[in-house]
C-alpha cells in the first residue's frame, strides 16, 4: 500500500504544494511546528534516508536547500531548521521548519492554521523559489 506521501505526490490526497522536480516533491506539513513548516520527499517511496542511493540523497538535499531558502525569505523567523526524523510515515521526509525559538524544532508544540493561512504561506514560499 502506498504511503500517505506517495498518495499526495500522485494527487490522490490534496496538499499545499510548494515545489517539485523530476525526483522530489515539497508540500506544507498540515500539522506544523510553525507557520511555513514544509516537507520535502523523494518521489520514489524509500523508507529510510540511509536506503537512498547517493545520487538520490544528494538530489533530495539540494532540493530541500532550495525550498529552505524560499521558506527563509517567506516566513518571519530567526533561521530555518532542517531535520530528517520521524517514524510515523515509512517514506523519507526532510522537515524544513522556520524557527523563532528552539521549541519550534521539538515536535511538542503545533500551530493551527486556517486553509487561507496555509494557502497564503504556500503562495509566498512558491513566489520565493529560486
Amino acid at each position: 500500500m502506498p504511503s500517505i506521501f506517495s498518495r499526495i505526490i500522485q494527487g490522490e490526497i490534496p496538499c499545499y504544494k510548494i515545489a517539485e522536480d523530476d525526483e522530489n516533491f515539497a508540500f506544507l506539513d498540515i500539522n506544523p511546528n510553525s507557520k511555513g513548516h514544509t516537507l520535502c520527499v523523494p518521489k520514489n517511496e524509500i523508507d529510510k534516508l540511509t536506503d537512498l542511493d547517493e545520487e538520490s540523497y544528494l538530489s533530495l538535499m539540494r532540493f530541500s536547500r532550495r525550498v529552505a531558502l524560499a521558506v527563509e525569505q517567506s516566513v518571519d523567523c530567526l533561521r530555518v531548521g532542517m531535520t530528517v526524523i520521524g517514524l510515523e510515515v515509512p517514506h523519507v521526509h526532510v522537515h524544513i521548519i522556520p524557527l523563532r525559538e528552539m521549541g519550534d524544532a521539538t515536535f511538542q508544540r503545533k500551530v493551527s492554521l486556517s486553509p487561507e493561512d496555509f494557502e497564503a504561506v504556500a503562495s509566498r514560499i512558491r513566489a520565493n523559489l529560486i
